[in-house]
């Protein structure tokens, strides 16, 4: 594709996720999946495009706003590129100058553009969570999580994520790993906090090469490798996975397990759980069966108390992963707050009826809201006395020990993650 080209087809896809309620990464899957014509260099340059808008959408919003435009997707791109230092005359000369390019510039359009030709991204008078990108809902609930990190936590949140790995020990030891993704061409180096982690620079399409493919590796962030890590899943345990999804952390604990044992990946969706399947049998697991957990299931009666380890990662915010998906922040509401909470509470009442006197139960998020995170701790506590808290401890550096893991973007170097252990002493 040409840059024109790529540049259409940008305007195309934001427009899209604007009018969209659906996450951004399955819309521009939808969206390259049925323009078979653009390849992967055009792919990841269109991505980047329209990714870069969405890390700067709320201080774009509130600069075409203040020169009176629309923020259209033509303008919102064009926008943060004069913004970012590129001369306003340069920036329409990209619109309708040739074969594919996007139509010319209104007039209104250059008028706007003209105005902004002296500013850059960041001005005095924006409001806070304007200039840190946030909701104005969540600006408050972070800077309970983060105080005087507030502005460097919010920074790393707009940053792009690295690529994280998780070494699958039932195949390879690290090292091994390491060897089979140079010798694929891709040069990795050990994660800081997670014994099994491996990390690659920038934007890689990892999938195809052959340490993948084997199964040798996983993707995974390392905050959630030390999810799986907490939950302390040994061989020959009975262990419930209890919001599976597609089954990233059930790999992750299969593993821990050595394939002795047996456990459970349980979902309400049959889908998320059908596409496991693939990753359990490249992962050479053999202890997993799933579960769909649908209304009126008599499964969870049946299996009271006869689980070693539940591991509950909870739908959630996702707050900790607004660096890779950058729109969610901007649907987010706080009725959708409002309805999540209730929903975690629910799935936490629900999920500590499997496990056994002696056993653990694992909550976890990937978001950095107390409401989600300390709060349902608290609240499930009060509901739940049998239980009691087991610190943070195993394998891992001493500043995260304590009573909860707490995982944050510009402390730790991986996604936001939030989890609790619990035991049932009872």
């Amino acid at each position: 594709m040409t840059p024109a080209g790529r540049l259409q087809a940008a305007i195309e896809l934001l427009g899209t996720i604007e009018a969209d309620r659906r996450p951004a990464d399955a819309i521009a899957n939808d969206f390259l999946r049925t323009r078979r014509f653009i390849g992967g260099g055009d792919r990841r340059e269109i991505g980047e495009i329209v990714w870069s808008v969405l890390r700067a959408r709320r201080r774009l919003g509130w600069w075409l706003e203040r020169v009176g435009a629309e923020a259209t997707p033509r303008l919102l791109i064009a926008s943060l590129r004069v913004l970012t230092g590129m001369p306003a005359p340069r920036v329409a000369g990209l619109f309708g100058v040739m074969r594919f390019a996007p139509p010319p510039l209104e007039a209104a359009e250059r008028r706007a553009l003209d105005r902004l030709d002296t500013h850059t991204l960041d001005h005095p008078s924006m409001p806070e969570a304007v200039r840190l990108e946030m909701p104005d809902f969540v600006l408050p609930l972070l800077r309970e999580r983060f105080g005087d990190k507030l502005e460097s936590e919010c920074a790393a949140l707009m940053q792009p994520a690295p690529l994280d790995l998780r070494v699958n020990l039932l195949k390879a030891t690290r090292d091994e790993a390491l060897a089979a993704l140079a010798a694929a061409g891709l040069k990795a180096e050990p994660t800081r906090l997670s014994p099994w982690g491996l990390r690659l620079p920038g934007r890689q399409n990892v999938t195809v090469a052959a340490p993948f493919r084997d199964g040798l590796v996983e993707i995974q962030d390392e905050g959630s490798q030390l999810v799986a890590l907490l939950a302390g899943a040994q061989p020959g345990m009975r262990v419930a996975d209890y919001c599976a999804g597609a089954g990233g952390k059930t790999l992750a604990l299969a593993m821990t397990m050595a394939n002795k044992g047996h456990i459970i990946a349980c979902d309400v969706s049959a889908p998320r759980l059908d596409g496991a399947i693939r990753r359990l049998r490249r992962a050479g697991v053999h202890n997993a069966e799933r579960h769909l957990l649908e209304s009126g299931d008599k499964w969870v009666k049946r299996q009271e108390k006869k689980f070693d380890r539940v591991l509950v990662d909870a739908p959630c915010t996702g707050a900790g992963t607004w660096r890779r998906n950058p729109d969610a922040r901007l649907k987010l509401t706080e009725t959708d707050l409002a309805e999540l909470t209730a929903k975690q509470a629910a799935i936490l009442d629900a999920a500590q009826r499997l496990v056994k006197p002696g056993g653990r139960l694992v909550y976890a998020t990937c978001s950095v809201l107390r409401p989600e995170n300390e709060a349902q701790i608290e609240s499930f506590l009060a509901r739940h006395s049998d239980f009691a808290i087991v610190p943070v401890a195993d394998g891992l550096p001493a500043y995260l020990h304590g009573d909860m893991l707490r995982l944050s973007p510009a402390r730790d170097g991986t996604d936001g993650f939030f989890a609790c252990r619990m035991e049932r002493r009872g």
